[in-house]
């Protein structure tokens, strides 16, 4: 896979209480996660970004996707998941999150799935990777566990001021 490829997301249909939800799943070192699809706008080949001085470890830097500075977060960064290495299978998914864009590096895109409320449970005390106020639930299917990140409680407002400050320069 090129780290030119780009792909358009389109999704059709609402979100309501009791119907399948769909969600962009991705892997993280050797785990598997699950982001609610109405926040993608698209998934991009990982390039190379323009570093920013001073901000934290996880913001990578900015691109320009199409006149629009986009700042860029490493997941497995901010996650603490060890060895980041950039590949052919390094994408970057670019989220709008209430109006502001952001960019997140993962290690590949998996799929596109859809869950009914009965496939996703309640995640269990002792989840140690990432702070449990941002996962929503697990969720397995076909003897595979997707762990469902609410992708706005991830980008905390500090956090998220952070990166348009990181814009701003």
């Amino acid at each position: 896979m090129s780290t030119n490829t780009e792909m358009n997301v389109e999704t059709n249909g609402t979100e309501t209480t009791g119907h399948p939800q769909e969600y962009l799943t991705f892997v993280l070192a050797d785990e598997s996660y699950g982001i609610d699809i109405l926040k993608v706008q698209e998934i991009r080949g990982y390039d190379a970004v323009t570093k920013i001085a001073n901000t934290p470890e996880f913001i990578k830097g900015v691109v320009n996707l199409r006149g629009l500075i986009v700042p860029i977060v490493d997941l497995r960064i901010k996650f603490g998941l060890g060895n980041v290495v950039y590949d052919d299978f390094t994408v970057v998914i670019i989220l709008n999150l209430n109006g502001r864009v952001v960019g997140i590096v993962v290690d590949g895109v998996s799929d596109v799935m859809n869950l009914n409320g009965n496939q996703v449970r309640t995640v269990p005390d002792i989840v140690s990777s990432i702070d449990t106020k941002y996962i929503t639930g697990l969720a397995t299917v076909e003897d595979k566990m997707f762990i469902l990140v609410d992708i706005e409680q991830l980008m905390t407002s500090q956090e998220m001021a952070l990166m348009d400050s990181a814009v701003v320069h």
